[in-house]
């Protein structure tokens, strides 16, 4: 997340997203969906498989790493994230964190080639 992130994505990973699900906006609907969904604490994901994106959800401390996926961001879902300012509004914070504060550049720089 960084201030006055969200927007359009860098063209690499714009091309990329686009690739994989057809536009931006529909990768974000399913971070949305992930993080939105995910039972308790935990994370969304979008991670690179080989050539392709892939969004998922985890929960508690797991990570993709450990399915050798390579994360490329996070919109992290634990109850600490989000409480005080949404209180139980998981849907408002992850809107939020995805038109606002999603660092777009970060992803750009954990692609692998």
């Amino acid at each position: 997340m960084r201030p006055k992130g969200g927007g359009i994505p860098p063209q690499g990973l714009r091309e990329k997203i686009e690739a994989s699900f057809g536009s931006v906006d529909a990768c974000k609907r399913q971070l949305a969906g992930a993080a939105i969904s995910q039972f308790g604490s935990g994370w969304a994901w979008l991670v690179q498989d080989g050539d392709k994106l892939r969004v998922l959800k985890t929960g508690n401390a797991d990570n993709p790493l450990t399915s050798g996926l390579t994360p490329l961001l996070n919109v992290d879902v634990w109850e600490h994230a989000y409480y005080l300012d949404y209180q139980n509004r998981r849907a408002d914070y992850v809107n939020a964190v995805l038109d606002k504060l999603i660092d777009w550049e970060f992803a750009q720089r954990n692609l692998k080639a």
